[in-house]
């Protein structure tokens, strides 16, 4: 086949190539800047201090939720092995008190408390009711923005809706690294360090891998 007949299709495909390029990477921007930043807070978690900010509230649940609560623990401790979300009206009153979500959550049900935690990025929370007199205590912790990113980094206590953003962003950033190797390889030719920074880019992670991880 001429070099007349391939020029347009090459220029076609290395058109193509270009725009999936540039869409993927559009899309990957603040993506890849966020998992770039945070792979290196990440890297060096144990430099970086961080000082949690605990907060603590209390209160007391009202008669008829105490009274629906006792009257739910042995069918818990019985048929659901100690596990079952909370009634509607403790999630509505949980809501009101401390504007805290608790829906869809599965809480620890014993003897003589229910204990419910409450995970999140970035910190950690509990709410444990006693059944006894009705005491119900909320403990909010609080690790700052940098561990609030981290954990978006690892998608740890995120949520559906985040696991569902990194899987995109994961096959984004893959068009726009296969793309971006094809529109290497088109221009190869007039570029003789291309292979050679490839090879490099595998070859160096691959021999720090295989020689000084241990």
């Amino acid at each position: 086949m001429s070099a007349s007949s391939t020029a347009p299709r090459r220029a076609y495909w290395l058109k193509t190539l270009h725009e999936w390029h540039w869409v993927s990477s559009a899309l990957c921007l603040v993506g890849m800047l966020l998992f770039s930043i945070t792979g290196i807070t990440l890297n060096h978690a144990g430099q970086i201090e961080a000082k949690p900010a605990v907060t603590q509230r209390t209160a007391t649940l009202e008669p008829a939720l105490r009274a629906q609560l006792e009257k739910m623990q042995p069918e818990v401790l019985q048929a659901r092995k100690g596990k079952a979300p909370l009634p509607v009206e403790l999630q509505r009153w949980a809501s009101r008190q401390w504007q805290i979500e608790t829906a869809e959550r599965d809480a620890e049900w014993s003897e003589d408390e229910v204990y419910l935690s409450l995970p999140r990025p970035g910190g950690d929370a509990w709410m444990r009711i006693n059944l006894g007199d009705g005491a119900a205590e909320y403990e909010l912790t609080d690790r700052g923005w940098i561990s609030y990113l981290n954990d978006l980094h690892k998608g740890r206590n995120t949520g559906a809706a985040w696991r569902w953003f990194i899987d995109i962003f994961a096959a984004a950033a893959l068009v726009f690294s296969a793309t971006g190797l094809l529109i290497l390889k088109m221009h190869a030719g007039n570029r003789p360090f291309t292979w050679p920074m490839v090879g490099m880019g595998l070859l160096v992670p691959l021999l720090l891998a295989l020689l000084l991880i241990h």
